[in-house]
């Protein structure tokens, strides 16, 4: 597949920003004297020697396995719940005063008393990551399922088309574009809430061996697990956008995107 010339011009005008950022962050980190601040060749020696592959095991398995089962939790919830609060205005109303109570308690409050009911366990983190990355979700695809085209679901009514089928072909790829928009809005409240949660309440993980770093002063090894959130949390983005592509591949505005 060729590139555009236009394409190719802002591809290099990435590159050449992310190069230029790369090589000023270096030259900062290798003059400051500050305790707090490590050179960037110390702190890729020491993600070579700590992620590659001391603690993927230890650290970076169980922190991806929380993410997932509270992410894909929060994703059934939310869209569940919302095609049953988008389908019926009755049932909206009815629990609207319930869900602005519950999507308005900060993450942060929710981790005291979930250690209370589930210890510090895995269950902590997923049932907080799910908890809280379900309204997004839900949101969208209850505001989609109120905004389908009448005229659509009619001719789908003319042509027979119902139940199951009604579901799969005509409601489902209308709503999915908003599904996928609290999705991607949820993946980035999920990586934010794992570090935090194995912070406060674990064993092990990425968010706990940052945090440990810091308490023992290891600066090098604090910044290489900064490093590595930084690196999970753009290549899971990049994931999410190859799969939104290719599943709402049919919905493509007029400059080839999403």
């Amino acid at each position: 597949m060729h590139l555009s010339r236009g394409r190719l011009g802002w591809l290099t005008l990435e590159v050449g920003a992310t190069a230029l950022i790369v090589a000023l962050l270096w030259l900062y980190t290798d003059t400051n004297e500050s305790y707090a601040v490590a050179p960037l060749g110390d702190v890729l020696d020491a993600f070579r020697a700590t992620w590659l592959f001391e603690h993927v095991g230890s650290d970076v398995v169980p922190s991806l396995v929380r993410m997932t089962l509270g992410y894909g939790a929060a994703i059934v919830i939310g869209v569940v719940v919302g095609f049953g609060l988008g389908s019926s205005p009755v049932l909206a109303a009815i629990a609207a005063p319930v869900v602005s109570f519950l999507r308005s308690i900060p993450a942060a409050a929710l981790l005291p008393p979930a250690i209370v009911l589930f210890g510090i366990g895995g269950g902590t983190k997923v049932a907080v990551i799910a908890f809280v990355c379900c309204w997004p979700i839900m949101l969208n695809t209850s505001d989609g399922v109120r905004e389908l085209d009448s005229t659509m679901l009619a001719t789908a009514r003319v042509y027979g088309i119902r139940g199951i089928d009604r579901l799969r072909m005509v409601v489902l790829p209308a709503v999915a574009p908003r599904i996928f928009a609290g999705m991607r809005t949820s993946l980035s409240i999920a990586i934010l809430l794992l570090v935090t949660s194995e912070m406060i309440a674990s064993t092990n993980g990425i968010g706990y061996f940052v945090f440990q770093a810091q308490q023992q002063f290891a600066v090098d090894d604090m910044w290489a697990g900064v490093l590595l959130l930084g690196l999970l949390g753009f290549g899971l983005n990049l994931l999410f956008g190859v799969i939104e592509r290719r599943v709402l591949r049919w919905n493509v505005r007029g400059d080839g995107s999403n």
